[in-house]
């Protein structure tokens, strides 16, 4: 196996993860929050989902599917592609309801198709590619990809710990 598809298989599996805790709930569900100022598990996915989906793109030099395929509008959301949560509002966050209970599971799940088919063909050598460098370091491929992965696995555990709230609310 190498690092693209251990990558892959990485993903893919706490995308599986992600879906699987979304299952079942409804909409008002989705979207509970403990207090005021924490995160729903609808917030929680969209914001992985869109970063995983931003910089994946960028990655591949291609568009990101959020607009491109118009997610944004089935969400009800702007198709600003910087737009991934990062600093958002608990306002903001209480804005992230998806129109049906199984829309957020659609869109992880459109992501996830299209980054397992990039990852599963990227070579060793492109890890070392600097692909950002309006950072200090600049950032490799691997470095990006490194976040993607780390960022999947913190908040798939958010998503679990707040349905287990949920459920046992009833």
């Amino acid at each position: 196996m190498n690092v693209g598809e251990f990558a892959a298989d990485a993903l893919a599996r706490m995308s599986e993860r992600l879906i699987s805790g979304l299952d079942g709930l409804t909409v008002e569900q989705q979207c509970y929050r403990p207090d005021p100022e924490a995160n729903s598990i609808a917030w929680l996915t969209w914001h992985v989902t869109r970063v995983q989906d931003h910089h994946m793109a960028h990655m591949e030099g291609r568009d990101q599917i959020w607009a491109d395929e118009g997610w944004n509008d089935k969400f009800g959301m702007s198709a600003d592609l910087e737009d991934h949560g990062y600093g958002h509002t608990p306002e903001q966050v209480a804005g992230v309801v998806p129109a049906t209970a199984t829309l957020l599971a659609e869109y992880q799940a459109a992501v996830a198709r299209r980054t397992e088919t990039y990852l599963r063909g990227l070579s060793e050598s492109a890890l070392e590619e600097v692909i950002d460098r309006s950072w200090d370091p600049p950032v490799t491929r691997g470095v990006r990809l490194t976040s993607v992965v780390n960022e999947t696995a913190q908040h798939v555990g958010q998503v679990s710990y707040v349905r287990g709230l949920v459920e046992r609310r009833g």
